[in-house]
């Protein structure tokens, strides 16, 4: 079972993302605090989970915890750069808390604090921590409801499938159909085509 807190007793928000490589759609963070004495033996990485286990998961964490999502676009991610803008989502979550946590659990290694709060950085965290892992399960899914509804907009590019991220199928969409509005700009939306692709099409 993955540890609960950092320090015990204190008001820990474990903090993740999800869509940092995408070629489309927003990048999506969460903040979660556990409640006091909690215990979940499932919560894991939401990466190895199964959608139906992340989403029974999601529906825990919301009930029993503490907790926020927050949602940076596309457009932003542009202006900001992936990095920045996966570390704005979560502070923007962060600050949505209240009362606010005493300490942030961050997942990755590098975070750019907007909250004045104290907080340490892991790498893999969401196989470490609780927080962290319940933080990734809903930064996940509510990225993966927001990449359904852009399908509904968009559906040539598979993204009810794909949630944007850089597969054949989504590249051949934008060859075909260009860029939609919800495409990142500032990222390789053309596959870089080798002699071998074009002796084989």
């Amino acid at each position: 079972m993955l540890a609960p807190w950092l320090i015990e007793g204190r008001r820990e928000a474990g903090c993740d993302e999800a869509g940092r490589g995408p070629l489309a759609g927003p990048v999506v963070a969460a903040a979660v605090v556990l409640p006091k004495g909690y215990r979940n033996p499932l919560l894991n990485d939401s990466k190895q989970l199964t959608a139906r286990q992340r989403e029974a998961l999601r529906e825990e964490v919301e009930r029993d915890c503490q907790w926020a999502v927050a949602v940076v676009e596309a457009d932003e991610v542009d202006r900001l750069n992936i990095l920045h803008a996966s570390t704005h989502a979560m502070c923007l979550a962060v600050q949505q808390l209240e009362p606010r946590p005493e300490f942030l659990l961050i997942d990755g290694n590098r975070f750019y604090n907007e909250t004045e709060l104290p907080y340490q950085c892991f790498v893999k965290g969401d196989a470490l921590y609780m927080s962290i892992a319940a933080a990734s399960i809903l930064a996940k899914t509510h990225r993966d409801d927001i990449m359904q509804r852009l399908h509904q907009e968009y559906p040539h590019y598979g993204w009810d499938h794909n949630m944007g991220y850089p597969t054949a199928e989504h590249y051949r969409a934008i060859e075909q159909h260009g860029p939609s509005p919800y495409h990142r700009r500032s990222f390789t939306l053309y596959k870089q085509h080798t002699l071998f692709d074009t002796v084989n099409n």
